[in-house]
């Protein structure tokens, strides 16, 4: 059996997998994301180790049998999170997220120095890492000086797993301190955040053992002392390890919290000026190109509660037929946008209203604004020399049958539904703590799931849909010139 523990932002998930990848069960923790000022988003590690807590204790009530055979362990986690510690390894201060946008004076300030995106191969965001650092220093400086460790989420777990400070490739790509083409921390990066090399966790492959299960867990689990945890993955790269996107060329979609154009590269591929993030993945000389769209489900979830219907009620009031657009557009914003306009201050907004404006046409509008979004993405993606055929849709949002036609329409490419199973972060994970668990070959472990259905663009409707991307990419260029 090999567990698979994944650190969102909502929740931690434990899964369990056995020998041959079939899923045996999960079990969850819940999270909280404090938002004290605006644009502020944060966690208390400590609660991460509870959610964890929580889920293990979940999925071994339901299969105590199978938990007790663990053989080995793989991490996932949300990405880009500063998590603190002192020498005694205490948390400073709350971790602060990928979603925050706090930093963005100190995300330009490192972005305009050329060694940055030379040796990231990325634009210095301010969800990334090291502009959070630099905020701490100027804003914190007495917790500032007491950093001895800064550690990823899913890192912080792994110290409370093993008692090693280790990450992996593809998490740290998202910090702007790794020389993501040499796959190695850059002195150079960290040091012009006034940091070094020793503050920083060791750094393996995502495949490889990265520490060993301690006893006193182990013993409270009812698993083998010494159980090997995989490095692991960020959770898209370990997204893309569950669902087979690993071989150049291959992609998904998904559309969580957060929406994700994934593309896989055999080679290192930058193109910072295209905001699109040039990462590793979790897998030995492989990379991985994204667009990131901020708010993705976030966008239908905020409509949720402005109007009070659930998400699954709004979708369900446009029905199955795909409706041209109305002329009503919708900018995802509300967090500010990564691909490809990298501006963290832009805000969400609705054009085209009119008296007639109900709410299935803002559920439209919002569906159709998050696909666009995705477009952008793509366009970005060709920038950078990557080219799609089709994509894999995976993510919350994806049980969304309407939604995934306007993507597929927007994007004018095949979508792929994946059959019913589970293959997100967490079986990513699993399969890594396999792979390190027992050295199998991580192209044969990491396969794709058969494919159960395909969304083909609707062709009658893809002139409207191209019409409505033209009006939608004016918007940002105006509505910028009027709020900033």
């Amino acid at each position: 059996m090999y567990l698979g523990l994944d650190l969102g932002t909502s929740g931690v998930k434990a899964l369990l997998i056995d020998a041959g990848q079939g899923v045996i069960g999960s079990g969850h923790g819940t999270l909280d994301v404090s938002r004290p000022h605006p644009g502020w988003s944060e966690q208390d590690p400590l609660h991460w180790i509870r959610a964890c807590e929580d889920a293990i204790a979940d999925l071994k009530a339901a299969h105590p049998g199978q938990f007790a055979a663990v053989k080995g362990i793989g991490l996932s986690g949300q990405m880009h999170g500063a998590t603190l510690l002192d020498a005694a390894d205490q948390v400073l201060r709350p971790c602060i997220l990928w979603n925050d946008t706090r930093s963005h004076v100190e995300a330009a300030a490192l972005d305009a120095d050329p060694r940055f995106r030379a040796l990231t191969g990325n634009i210095v965001f301010p969800g990334f890492t090291a502009p959070k650092l630099a905020w701490v220093k100027n804003n914190e400086p007495a917790v500032f000086a007491k950093v001895a460790k800064v550690l990823l989420p899913k890192d912080f777990l792994r110290l409370w797993l093993t008692g090693d400070y280790m990450s992996e490739m593809s998490d740290s790509a998202g910090t702007s301190w790794l020389d993501v083409g040499k796959r190695r921390w850059s002195s150079e990066l960290l040091a012009a955040t006034s940091l070094e090399e020793k503050q920083m966790p060791s750094l393996v492959e995502g495949t490889e053992k990265a520490g060993a299960l301690r006893a006193e867990l182990a013993s409270r689990w009812g698993i083998a002392a010494g159980t090997p945890v995989a490095g692991g993955a960020g959770d898209n790269a370990a997204s893309a390890c569950g669902m087979g996107t690993v071989g150049a060329g291959h992609a998904f979609v998904s559309l969580g919290t957060s929406g994700v154009l994934f593309a896989a590269n055999a080679a290192y591929l930058p193109n910072p000026a295209s905001a699109v993030h040039t990462f590793c993945h979790a897998l030995p000389n492989t990379w991985h190109q994204m667009g990131v769209i901020l708010s993705a489900t976030d966008s239908l979830n905020w409509l949720s509660e402005i109007t009070g219907k659930g998400a699954g009620e709004l979708t369900s009031e446009l029905g199955e037929t795909l409706k041209a657009p109305t002329g009503v557009s919708f900018l995802p914003y509300l967090s500010g946008e990564r691909t490809p306009h990298n501006d963290s201050a832009i805000r969400g907004s609705f054009t085209g209203l009119a008296h007639e404006s109900g709410r299935a046409v803002l559920t439209q509008a919002v569906l159709e604004g998050v696909a666009f979004a995705f477009r952008d993405s793509l366009e970005a993606l060709k920038t950078a020399g990557t080219t799609l055929t089709r994509v894999t849709a995976i993510g919350g949002g994806s049980r969304s049958r309407y939604w995934l036609k306007a993507i597929a329409t927007a994007l004018q490419l095949p979508v792929d539904i994946p059959a019913d199973g589970d293959f997100g972060a967490a079986f990513g994970a699993a399969r890594l703590g396999l792979i390190a668990a027992t050295g199998a070959d991580p192209l044969a472990v990491c396969s794709a799931p058969r494919t159960d259905a395909t969304i083909e663009p609707d062709a009658a409707l893809g002139g409207a849909f191209a019409d409505a991307y033209h009006r939608y990419r004016a918007l940002y260029p105006a509505i910028k010139a009027v709020t900033a």
